[in-house]
């Protein structure tokens, strides 16, 4: 049996597909099936896999008669595996050589290990940048509390820790960061500290065509990760929470003080459950707080004596940036 199954996705994709698939059959590491499901595509794609299929036994295709959409590929894909590593990569991203190698070996070496995401490199119609989440469990936790901590395209995992979970419909098209927040309240998570994807930002990017459905679905995901903390996601207090871990620019007098009160009810139910470590809980709340005050909506000497007198947070926040609120809310 081989060890590890690379699922690919792809609908239409006849513009980046060979780079996609040519970086994986020239990974250091071989021993894997390459799972491509095509999404009924209406271009070229049928004809390059088939090309692929025929001159390299490890490449697998499962064409689709009807447009299913990724989430249900990758879901497939998982079901389909009979591997104990499974990989992902996007159809228009690129894997690098080595990196199938390094994050084998980072999950074989930690039994204790369920996923291994690295870092990666964004490049397209825009600067090349390397994307560097959180490393350690602990912190990339915390992180997901607002953003997704992984990369889709970076990510392995062992299939005997997901176990029946898989990407919901619900959260098209955050599945990903819906699925993750799930499988890591379980299970160890950990990124290994190098760039070893090149991640295509363009025009066709499915977080850029459907913003609003993004971002709709991200604070849905954000609530959920909440309830692990005893708060009703379905309160019309719940978008509190959500901005005491999420900075919210420009939020009102009122809805910042609704914020701060929502912060230390978070820290109290956190230390009381333990589900995230205090320590470093404690400091994501505190800066995303001090930021929140520091770009308030309007500024008077009100809001400047409740920060320094009330809120608790005046002493987090550095000399130079009193100085800036004080006379912010002066004038």
């Amino acid at each position: 049996m081989k060890k590890l199954t690379v699922i690919m996705p792809v609908y239409n994709g006849e513009k980046y597909l060979k780079e996609a698939v040519d970086s994986v059959l020239n990974q250091t590491f071989a021993d894997f099936d390459l799972l491509i499901l095509n999404d009924n595509s209406s271009d070229g794609t049928a004809s390059i896999l088939e090309e692929y299929a025929q001159k390299d036994a490890r490449v697998v295709v499962v064409t689709k008669t009807s447009n299913e959409g990724p989430a249900n590929l990758r879901n497939e894909g998982i079901d389909k595996a009979n591997t104990p590593l499974i990989a992902l990569l996007d159809a228009d991203d690129i894997a690098l050589p080595t990196r199938f190698e390094k994050q084998i070996h980072v999950l074989e070496a930690n039994e204790d290990l369920a996923l291994c995401g690295t870092w990666f490199t964004i490049f397209g119609d825009k600067k090349e940048k390397v994307i560097k989440h959180a490393v350690e469990h602990e912190d990339l936790k915390v992180q997901f509390l607002h953003s997704c901590g992984l990369g889709n395209s970076t990510v392995m995992f062992k299939k005997s820790a997901i176990k029946n979970l898989r990407f919901e419909h619900e959260y098209v098209p955050a599945e990903d960061y819906g699925l993750w927040i799930e499988f890591i309240s379980n299970s160890k998570f950990y990124n290994l500290p190098e760039s070893l994807v090149r991640y295509r930002w363009h025009p066709g990017n499915i977080s850029q065509t459907k913003e609003e459905n993004l971002r709709i679905a991200e604070i849905a995901i954000k609530k959920r990760q909440l309830t692990r903390l005893g708060i009703d996601q379905n309160s019309e207090n719940a978008i509190y929470y959500v901005n005491a871990v999420c900075l919210k620019r420009k939020q009102s007098f009122e809805d910042i003080k609704k914020t701060i009160s929502a912060s230390y009810e978070l820290l109290e139910k956190n230390r009381n459950l333990n589900f995230y470590c205090q320590n470093i809980f404690q400091k994501h709340i505190d800066r995303g707080i001090v930021r929140t005050i520091r770009n308030a909506k309007k500024y008077n000497m009100d809001y400047f004596k409740y920060i320094k007198n009330e809120s608790g947070y005046f002493s987090k926040i550095k000399f130079l940036d009193k100085i800036v609120l004080f006379f912010k809310c002066l004038f």
